[in-house]
């Protein structure tokens, strides 16, 4: 079992690619090296290949990384099942994992949802995912930075956040309550099991 992530730049005209491309590049890059684990292609998109119980945390960490650019966010499509094609390049493999991704990002209507071979899980996460998309959707930059920190170094205490990134411990704490972190982070572990018992 596999996940696809599959995606896009909101706004990505806006804003010149120089900047958001360096920013996407290496939040991919954090997974494996391209392009046989990922791969950006027409200039916005990107394609990503995760262990399914890591997909949503791999999602939530790209959208942590671009939303600190203040005009731009990404939608992004995961879909879970197999790899029956592997290929040197990750946009010419294929299987039902591709598949769902590719059907997933097509039928759209927030920016994150989730495919599976589980109708009813599907149904359960992408209610979870779209209330958690009310917090994530309006993060500020700083919060995104803070929330991108945070998921990097779970282990990390506040303060030894804060020194890391060279904030206060105060603005630590008060960051990752408007980031919604902890619930966020509730939401990535149920995800995390409820994918790994399906596995």
């Amino acid at each position: 079992m596999t996940a696809i992530l599959s995606g896009d730049i909101i706004n990505s005209r806006q804003v010149d690619a120089s900047i958001w491309m360096k920013t996407l590049k290496k939040a991919l890059h954090t997974f494996g090296k391209s392009p046989k684990v990922w791969e950006v292609y027409r200039g916005d998109s990107f394609q990503l290949e995760v262990d399914a119980p890591s997909a949503l945390a791999a999602a939530l960490l790209i959208k942590s990384e671009i939303k600190q650019h203040k005009e731009l966010d990404v939608r992004i499509a995961i879909g879970l099942g197999t790899k029956t094609f592997s290929s040197t390049k990750i946009t010419e493999s294929n299987g039902t994992a591709f598949e769902n991704s590719g059907d997933c990002f097509n039928a759209l209507k927030s920016n994150l949802e989730l495919k599976s071979p589980w109708p009813k899980l599907d149904h359960d996460l992408n209610i979870a995912i779209s209330l958690a998309l009310l917090t994530m959707d309006s993060w500020s930059t700083t919060n995104a930075y803070i929330f991108k920190n945070a998921l990097h170094n779970p282990e990390m205490s506040q303060q030894e956040l804060a020194d890391k990134i060279k904030k206060s411990q105060s603005n630590i704490s008060a960051g990752l309550k408007r980031s919604g972190y902890a619930e966020l982070s509730r939401l990535l572990h149920h995800f995390r099991q409820q994918v790994t018992e399906r596995c």
